[in-house]
């Protein structure tokens, strides 16, 4: 048996008699609108995948092209970045010092094309410029002025973001 106080309503009367239950309309578009924007920030945290591939690919080579530069200053020896159909390789080091593959097989070097990267501390100013195979409007260049390190950046953002002290 329940007991109440008097002029409480019991817990049955308190909905309608009919037993329609649900949300309101204000509630269910504070739902939408919350779907809504988690969805559109995911959207756009996503970015294309043979994109940010090529631009890894470029930031590693720009990092691999630094350490050869360092360890032909070290050494003393002329070391030449070349590109291969396999890949890469670095004329003047060891064999096995550094890797010469692409991490992806789809990645391609614009143009042949040879990189001094040293002994001497200062080096022409020289660049690269990295594509994929499965996105071909998209390429990222790999450039140095010859007296900083090797910058990655869009390819055709020369005008607005030139590697520093200037473009190659």
């Amino acid at each position: 048996m329940q007991i109440s106080e008097a002029g409480s309503k019991t817990r049955a009367a308190a909905w309608p008699a009919s037993g329609q239950r649900g949300f309101t309309l204000l509630e269910l578009l504070v739902v939408v609108s919350i779907i809504a924007i988690a969805t559109a920030g995911v959207a756009f945290s996503l970015r294309d995948s043979a994109q940010t591939q090529t631009e890894r690919e470029a930031q590693r080579l720009a990092a691999l092209l630094e350490s050869a530069r360092a360890q032909s200053r070290t050494r003393g020896v002329a070391v030449i970045w070349r590109s291969t159909a396999q890949g890469f390789q670095f004329i003047g080091l060891p064999a096995g010092t550094l890797p010469a593959a692409w991490l992806d097989s789809g990645t391609t070097v614009a143009l042949d094309s040879a990189l001094e990267l040293g002994p001497d501390p200062i080096i022409p100013a020289q660049s690269v410029t990295l594509t994929s195979k499965l996105q071909a409007g998209v390429a990222w260049r790999v450039a140095s002025d010859g007296l900083r390190p090797f910058s990655v950046q869009l390819a055709g953002d020369e005008k607005s973001n030139p590697p520093a002290g200037g473009a190659p």
